[in-house]
């Protein structure tokens, strides 16, 4: 077994390279400005309420992703059944309101 140990010792241990802060700032700054178009869109009053409403939802989602993508780091591997997680309750969530809406309206 010793062999087996000073052969293992004698290779050189791989080193995980670090993505580094670059990524970080580059969400952070698409999250600010995404952030900052949002309350343009909605200061500005100029525009109908459906398009708000359908900008903002649209700009939510993307923030979304970038927040799971890039802050909990769910783009990397190994973070398989938080993500099914996150889907399975998103798609009760949704099945949940279509149902409220159906049941209320008709």
């Amino acid at each position: 077994m010793t062999a087996e140990h000073a052969a293992a010792a004698e290779q050189p241990k791989k080193r995980v390279k670090h993505e580094g802060p670059k990524k970080h700032i580059i969400a952070y700054i698409f999250s600010l400005v995404l952030t900052i178009l949002a309350f343009a869109v909605v200061v500005t009053g100029e525009v109908r309420a459906s398009f708000v409403y359908a900008m903002l939802v649209l700009m939510a989602c993307v923030q979304v992703f970038i927040q799971m993508a890039f802050w909990m780091h769910m783009k990397d591997r190994g973070h398989t059944f938080p993500i099914i997680g996150i889907l399975s309750g998103v798609v009760i969530v949704f099945t949940m309101i279509i149902m409220a809406v159906y049941w209320t309206w008709w």
